[in-house]
């Protein structure tokens, strides 16, 4: 779960820093695609019996709105993909 967490970030701004804006997206898509293995990884947890359900709500709310964010900047750089 955390190599998830830390490659969400890491796949941001490894793509904020390259210097096209097709790239990025991509970087942008992977970030998205570890969002979605934490999640996978946080029901496994909680099916386990390792976390309650009402333990990882909170984590699925902060997931779901990394994953919004990320739709959203996707959807922002799109028209500078495809003009």
């Amino acid at each position: 779960m955390n190599r998830c967490a830390v490659s969400i970030a890491s796949n941001i701004a490894e793509g904020a820093g390259k210097n096209n804006t097709k790239e990025f997206n991509n970087f942008l898509g992977i970030a998205s695609g570890s969002s979605c293995e934490l999640e996978t990884q946080l029901v496994i947890a909680g099916r386990l019996g390792y976390l309650s359900d009402q333990e990882c709500q909170p984590f699925f709310e902060s997931i779901n709105e990394i994953q919004k964010m990320i739709y959203n900047l996707q959807k922002t750089l799109q028209p500078k993909i495809d003009p």
